[in-house]
């Protein structure tokens, strides 16, 4: 054989074995990749809470420590963005109010991403029902008295919300649109930021997720009105609901959390994290742990029933943000 041709025949043996070897090395290294969910939420509020007790939990189950990235604002748009756009390995992952994410669909004419083709959903997480907190300088302690000072001193009572078309606000709009009142809406980056204002007394009204208000209430910090799910909360069982009100008994208000990854995520991948992320769910460990931050637990889901989710709260959620005329 001639030499030249020996030599080539060589380099070419050896570029092939570092060219495979490369491709597994990256194989490999993207197998190991530190996994991320990211909050598109300031921490401080129930959806950075949760996030964290879901985090903690599937990484014990996979045997990874899970990195959580707080990319707050714009009632969640830039963190989702970011999800959109990152590698669809099953390495990054969202954890995000299904709320908010349905109804940005509906505020948003321009959205940076397609609610539905950029993200592959895997499974609702938990819910919260809202409690509705004043400041003790307001001088109400139920929705009937707040009806009654909102209507001798008409739109004087603000209410804050962790950000324009956030569950909060809504649930705020919804109350106005079944009491007849004028509650004034004030918008803030995230359930930290809102609960800090309320505090110090800068708004009076907080539609505040149970887990985060708890401890403020227990003070004394807080004044409870009410709760705005169906039932009564266990951790304030002596808190109404808004719908024990005369005339508002068909008021209800919930923030349901869901887990995605971006969309084109290959099927095993997105099937292997819902395999796991159901064993989580289901875990007594888990519902212990965030059924005492307030959050109620389900007993099971899928990419299906969390996809159907979201298309329920678009339709439910629509029709108060057509009537209130909301916008971004």
């Amino acid at each position: 054989m001639h030499k030249s041709t020996l030599i080539t025949k060589t380099l070419s043996l050896v570029l092939l074995v570092f060219i495979s070897s490369l491709s597994h090395a990256q194989s490999s290294t993207d197998d190991s990749r530190t996994m991320k969910i990211i909050i598109p939420w300031p921490s401080g509020g129930a959806n950075d809470l949760l996030g964290r007790d879901f985090a903690f939990f599937l990484g014990e189950r996979i045997g990874k420590k899970i990195v959580i990235d707080n990319k707050g604002g714009a009632n969640g748009l830039i963190g989702a963005e970011a999800v959109a756009r990152s590698i669809p390995d099953g390495n990054t992952m969202m954890f995000h109010s299904i709320s908010s994410h349905a109804t940005n669909a509906i505020l948003v004419p321009k959205l940076p991403y397609d609610t539905f083709k950029d993200f592959t959903p895997i499974s609702q997480i938990a819910s919260l029902d809202l409690v509705l907190v004043a400041h003790p300088g307001v001088p109400v302690k139920n929705i009937s008295e707040l009806i009654a000072l909102d209507k001798a001193k008409p739109h004087s009572i603000s209410y804050a919300s962790f950000g324009n078309g956030s569950m909060a606000h809504l649930a705020g709009e919804l109350l106005n649109q079944k009491s007849g009142m004028d509650l004034q809406h004030v918008p803030y980056k995230g359930g930290g930021p809102a609960l800090a204002d309320t505090l110090a007394g800068h708004v009076q009204l907080y539609f505040a997720g149970i887990d985060v208000a708890l401890q403020h209430i227990q003070s004394g910090a807080l004044v409870p009105i009410a709760v705005t799910g169906s039932t009564r909360s266990s951790l304030l069982p002596n808190v109404p609901t808004i719908a024990e009100t005369p005339g508002l008994s068909d008021y209800e208000a919930r923030i349901y959390y869901g887990l995605w990854v971006p969309g084109g995520t290959p099927a095993s991948t997105v099937n292997k994290l819902y395999q796991q992320t159901a064993v989580v769910i289901s875990s007594p460990a888990f519902k212990k742990k965030i059924e005492s931050e307030g959050f109620i637990t389900v007993s099971s889901s899928s990419p299906e029933k969390m996809a159907a989710t979201i298309n329920s709260q678009m339709e439910i959620l629509g029709k108060v943000i057509k009537q209130a005329k909301i916008s971004q």
